[in-house]
């Protein structure tokens, strides 16, 4: 296939992991990039951003139907809901209506990246076994991410094009309004503390604090993806991608205090969706003071997702080296990628 005709179609296009994969795309040069999203986005030459909702079958046709161009589809939506079970119909039809509205009129398609995560292998159940492999078993549902590649392998059956599903650990990266948003909720919980006067303290459960786990960039992430989708040793297989390396918050904490000019205090387990909940007039007189930008409260909220990370008392960590013996070789220091996001935001002024 020519350089010159390669079009990715980014579902989920404002998330953590879209953003940064839509601007990664950008900036190769081979590519034409269609955004995906509820809220669609601010267009420009390489970039056209579309807004739909994909949990409406019809809306799906209308909105996809004249894209016979796309050759890639990279699948990073998601819906939130208050149960695991909830999780599934919305996170399944999602999936489905794209493929639905695409596979009649994209007769030049070749690849579909599917976007998981660590819950593949209960990850957030409770303690699994570590390091986890791509090749483990399926656990006793329900698990969305399990169905979705379970539609995707049956969908490509005898077809031309190819499928990988991949698998970050937590993803790191700017991204506004999103709820699986971790570097958001230290940034902001970090600023707030600074502002109060009070020292940071480690929110999450006491066996949290010293256990075993890693991160994903939201850049690395990109990078594997779009590698896993044009490398032909890739198709139809599963890939964990993670930085290379792992910490302990009792290591790490520290070093992230000390980026926002503040002592560490001893751990003391907080329900941050609880204890943030009354914090917005302490935001909105941040924004005033420090002149950020005019961002809603809820819009720099990640406070539940933080407490679901921080109440990891049990290690939490994948092989990632299927990966390199594939031939992605790239890595990225978790405290050097903490503390560039931080002055990211900074520069951004979404945080003094």
């Amino acid at each position: 296939m020519s350089t010159q005709n390669k079009v990715a179609l980014v579902v989920g296009a404002n998330g953590v992991i879209g953003r940064n994969l839509v601007g990664h795309l950008a900036a190769l040069g081979d590519w034409t990039v269609i955004g995906l999203s509820r809220r669609g986005g601010e267009s420009t030459e390489r970039i056209r951003h579309v807004s739909v909702d994909l949990l409406d079958r019809d809306d799906c046709r209308r909105k996809l139907g004249d894209l016979a161009e796309v050759t890639h589809i990279f699948y990073t939506a998601y819906q939130d809901r208050p149960t695991w079970a909830e999780l599934v119909p919305p996170n399944l039809a999602m999936l489905v209506n794209v493929l639905d509205a695409m596979e009649p009129v994209a007769r030049g398609l070749l690849h579909v990246s599917l976007m998981q995560g660590y819950k593949v292998y209960g990850g957030h159940l409770g303690p699994f076994k570590t390091p986890a492999r791509e090749t483990d078993a399926y656990f006793m549902p329900p698990e969305f991410m399990h169905d979705q590649q379970r539609a995707l392998e049956a969908r490509q059956k005898g077809k031309a094009w190819s499928w990988t599903a991949i698998r970050p650990a937590v993803v790191c990266g700017f991204a506004l309004g999103n709820p699986l948003n971790l570097a958001m909720v230290i940034a902001v919980y970090g600023a707030m503390s600074k502002e109060l006067g009070l020292p940071l303290r480690f929110p999450g459960k006491p066996g949290a604090y010293d256990k075993l786990l890693e991160m994903t960039d939201a850049g690395l992430l990109a990078r594997a993806t779009v590698w896993a989708a044009t490398d032909p040793r890739c198709a139809n297989q599963a890939f964990n991608i993670n930085n290379g390396d792992l910490f302990r918050w009792s290591e790490m904490w520290p070093k992230i205090a000390g980026s926002f000019g503040l002592d560490v205090a001893p751990p003391l387990p907080l329900s941050l969706d609880t204890v943030m909940a009354d914090k917005e007039p302490v935001w909105n007189a941040m924004v005033a003071r420090h002149g950020l930008q005019r961002l809603a409260y809820q819009d720099v909220s990640s406070w539940r997702f933080g407490d679901f990370v921080f109440s990891w008392d049990y290690d939490m960590f994948a092989d990632g080296s299927k990966a390199r013996r594939f031939g992605f070789h790239d890595y990225v220091d978790t405290e050097a990628m903490f503390l560039g996001i931080f002055d990211d935001f900074r520069r951004r002024r979404i945080i003094p």
